[in-house]
C-alpha cells in the first residue's frame, strides 16, 4: 500500500497543493472536516496524472462560498440539489467541493439526496475505484478509507460497479464508463459488463437527468484526448442523448493535433496550460454558431464557458505584453512567458500570425533552451554548489537567464557570478597521525613483550630441566639416586621440547661454554656424573663440580634456589644401582671421555651424550642447551 502522505506531497502539482491547503484552512476555520475523494484518489494510486480535484466536506458546502473567494478561489458554478460548488484556483486548478451524502432513486435518473457521513458517501459512488477517500484533516492527514476494496480493482485495472443497479438508477454511469475506458484503458469486470449491455438494451439513457447531461457534456472538453472520447461516445450512441448535433465530423482533427504538440513543448519549458477551453474551441470548430451557443448554455460551469469565450482576448493581451518598444531582453521575455496566464500563452502560440510574435515563440521554444547545455555544472560542483542546496534550482535558473542575455561567456565571469552562492568550505577533518618514531617505539614494545613471553616460557622449561636428567643416561645403565624418577619425568618434557628445536646440539654447546653464566652451574648438571658406573674416580668428579657450584654463587638467585632442593634430595636418598644397572650391554667409553676433561661442565656432558648413542641424538636433539640459551637472554 503506498504512502498517501508521500503521494499528496509529490504527485500533485504546486498549484494543486496550494489549492488544497487553502481549502483546509477554510474548513478548519469553519469547524468542518474534509476529504479528497473521487478521480483524484484513483489517479494518485494508479499513477495517472491528476487532472481534477474533488473534495467532500461534512456539512453544507454552499456555506463556504465567501470564505473560499476570500482565500483566492473563483466560483465557476454550483448545484443546489447536491450542495456542490465548482471552483477554480490559480494555475488552472479545478476543484469540485461536494457535501457528503447518500442517494435514493425512486425513479431512474431522479436522485433524492440525504446528508450522511463520508462512509455512506463512498458507498453511493459509481465504481469501486472511485469509492476511496484520503483524509485532509490535521489529526488524520493522509489516512486512506477504502470500504469497498477499490485498491484491488485499481491494481487489476478493472471498473466494477458499486451498486448492482447503478446503470439502471443513474444512466449517466454508462457515459462515465465509456469515458473511463478511453482515458484509463481499463476494462469492465464481467458482471459489470453484462449489466452494461443489459442497461443499453433496455434504453435507460432516455431517463438521463439534465444535471447529469450538462456535467458529462463539459467533461468531454476536460479530457486529455477529447476527440477520442467524443468518437467513443458517438460509437456507443450516447451523443444522441447528450447533444445530437455534436459529432466527430464537427471537430478540426489536424488543429487538435497541433494544439497538443504545442502544449507539450510549452510544458517542457515550464508552462503548464489547461487545454480545456482551447480544445473545446477546436472540437466544435465546424458546428454552427447557434449550436455552439446552445451547447454553452448546457454546460455545468458558467465559469468555464466564460474562459472559453475569453480565449481571443487573453491572447491579445499577451501579444501586447510580448511586443513592446523597446523590445524586452531575452531574460525578461522568458520570464514573461513563464509568469503569464498559461491559457493565453497556449492560444496565442496556436493562433499567432505576426512574424514578431512567431519569432518570440521560436526563441522561447527552440533557441533559448540550448543555453541550458552551457550551464557550468563542473564549476558549480567545484564551488560546492550541489543539488543538496535549497536554492539550487533558483541558482540554475539565474545562470540560464544570464546565458541567454549573452553574459557569463568566460569561466572567470561564471566564477565571479557564482561566488556569492558558493557555501563555505567544510572544516578540515581532524585526523591523528602517528610519527614514524612513535610507530617504531610501539613496534619495539610489542617485540619486547613477545620476547619476554618467549623467555618466560623458556624459564619454565629451564626449571623443569634443572630437576631431571636424560633418557640417554638411563639407557646407559648408570646408577641413579632417588632423584632418578623425577629426572625420568623431566626427560619426557625435554624430548617434547626437542622436537620444536631443530638446531644441532653441538652449536648450542659452544654458546653454552661461555664462562660466568649461572645456567651452567645448576645443580642437576653437577649431579648427573653420579649416574655413571660406581667408580671412585667418578664419585670424586661428581663431588668436585658440586663444590665448585657452591664456591661460585650465580648472579641470579632463582636458579640457585631451584638447584638447592635437588641436591638436598639427592643426599639422603639411597642409591638404587642394582635395579637399573643390570643391563650393561652398551659399551662404557663415555665415562672415559668425561674423565679426560678436567672440568665437568655442561658442555662436556653435551659432547659426551651423543657418543654412546648416536641414533637418538639425531631423532631427539638435546633441548637442554636451548633452554640455557633463553636463560642467557634473561
Amino acid at each position: 500500500m503506498p504512502d498517501y502522505i508521500y503521494l499528496l506531497e509529490n504527485r500533485l502539482s504546486a498549484n494543486q497543493k496550494q489549492a488544497l491547503q487553502k481549502l483546509r484552512d477554510v474548513a478548519r476555520d469553519a469547524g468542518i472536516i474534509l476529504f479528497l475523494t473521487g478521480d483524484a484518489v484513483r489517479d494518485l494510486t494508479s499513477g495517472h496524472a491528476v487532472r481534477d480535484l474533488e473534495v467532500a466536506v461534512h456539512g453544507n458546502a454552499l456555506k463556504l462560498k465567501k470564505p473560499i473567494e476570500k482565500a483566492g478561489g473563483k466560483l465557476w458554478g454550483e448545484d443546489e440539489g447536491s450542495r456542490a460548488l465548482y471552483l477554480s484556483f490559480p494555475g488552472a486548478v479545478r476543484v469540485d467541493l461536494v457535501s457528503t451524502h447518500r442517494t435514493e432513486y425512486p425513479k431512474p435518473g431522479k436522485p433524492v439526496y440525504h446528508w450522511a457521513s463520508i462512509q455512506e458517501d463512498l458507498r453511493r459512488r459509481d465504481f469501486t475505484a472511485n469509492a476511496m477517500a484520503i483524509s485532509l484533516n490535521e489529526g488524520s492527514y493522509g489516512l486512506l478509507m477504502d470500504p469497498l476494496n477499490g485498491a484491488a480493482d485499481i491494481e487489476s485495472r478493472t471498473l466494477r460497479l458499486v451498486s448492482n443497479y447503478g446503470f439502471l438508477e443513474e444512466p449517466a454511469l454508462l457515459i462515465r464508463a465509456t469515458r473511463y475506458r478511453v482515458r484509463l484503458g481499463w476494462d469492465l469486470d464481467p458482471r459489470t459488463q453484462s449489466r452494461y449491455e443489459n442497461a443499453k438494451s433496455e434504453n435507460v439513457m432516455e431517463h438521463l437527468s439534465a444535471a447529469a447531461r450538462s456535467y458529462e457534456l463539459e467533461q468531454i472538453g476536460h479530457e486529455d484526448e477529447g476527440l477520442k472520447v467524443l468518437a467513443a461516445l458517438e460509437a456507443e450512441g450516447w451523443m444522441q442523448a447528450l447533444f445530437p448535433a455534436w459529432t466527430v465530423a464537427k471537430a478540426d482533427e489536424n488543429k487538435l493535433k497541433a494544439l497538443h504538440d504545442l502544449s507539450a513543448e510549452l510544458q517542457i519549458q515550464g508552462v503548464h496550460p489547461d487545454m480545456s477551453a482551447a480544445q473545446m474551441q477546436l472540437l466544435t470548430a465546424k458546428l454552427q454558431s447557434k449550436d455552439i451557443a446552445a451547447l454553452k448554455k448546457l454546460l455545468a460551469r458558467p465559469g468555464f464557458v466564460e474562459e472559453w469565450n475569453s480565449l481571443d482576448a487573453l491572447a491579445s493581451g499577451f501579444s501586447k505584453a510580448l511586443i513592446t518598444k523597446p523590445p524586452l531582453t531575452p531574460s525578461a521575455t522568458f520570464r514573461l512567458f513563464t509568469s503569464y496566464d498559461p491559457q493565453a500563452v497556449l492560444w496565442l502560440g496556436f493562433t499567432a500570425t505576426s512574424a514578431a510574435v512567431k519569432d518570440r515563440y521560436e526563441q522561447f521554444l527552440k533557441v533559448w533552451p540550448e543555453a541550458r547545455q552551457r550551464i557550468p555544472y563542473a564549476l558549480m560542483q567545484e564551488m560546492r554548489i550541489t543539488p543538496d542546496l535549497p536554492t539550487y534550482k533558483e541558482i540554475i535558473e539565474k545562470i540560464f537567464l544570464e546565458l541567454i542575455d549573452g553574459r557569463l561567456a568566460t569561466p572567470e565571469e561564471a566564477r565571479a557570478f557564482l561566488e556569492p552562492f558558493s557555501p563555505p568550505a567544510p572544516p578540515p577533518q581532524v585526523t591523528i597521525k602517528r610519527s614514524r618514531a612513535r610507530r617504531g617505539a610501539e613496534a619495539k614494545v610489542k617485540e619486547r613483550s613477545f620476547e619476554d613471553e618467549e623467555e618466560a616460557d623458556a624459564d619454565e622449561e629451564v626449571d623443569l630441566d634443572d630437576i631431571g636428567g636424560d633418557d640417554e643416561d638411563a639407557d646407559m645403565g648408570l646408577p641413579k639416586l632417588e632423584l632418578g624418577d623425577e629426572e625420568g619425568e623431566e626427560e619426557e618434557g625435554e624430548d617434547e621440547g626437542g622436537e620444536e628445536e631443530e638446531e644441532p646440539a653441538p652449536k648450542r654447546g659452544k654458546k653454552a661454554a661461555e664462562p660466568a653464566k649461572p645456567a651452567k652451574v645448576h645443580a642437576p648438571p653437577a649431579a648427573k656424573p653420579a649416574k655413571e658406573p660406581a667408580k671412585p674416580v667418578a664419585a670424586a668428579k661428581h663431588e668436585k663440580p658440586a663444590s665448585s657450584a657452591k664456591a661460585t654463587p650465580p648472579p641470579k638467585a632463582a636458579p640457585a634456589h631451584k638447584a638447592a632442593p635437588a641436591v638436598a634430595k639427592a643426599k639422603p636418598a639411597p642409591a638404587p644401582p642394582a635395579k637399573k644397572a643390570a643391563p650393561e650391554k652398551k659399551p662404557t667409553p663415555p665415562p672415559k671421555k668425561a674423565a679426560a676433561k678436567p672440568a665437568p661442565k655442561a658442555p662436556s656432558k653435551a659432547k659426551g651424550k651423543p657418543a654412546p648413542k648416536p641414533a637418538p641424538a639425531k631423532k631427539k636433539p638435546a633441548p637442554k642447551p636451548a633452554a640455557k640459551k633463553s636463560a642467557k637472554k634473561r
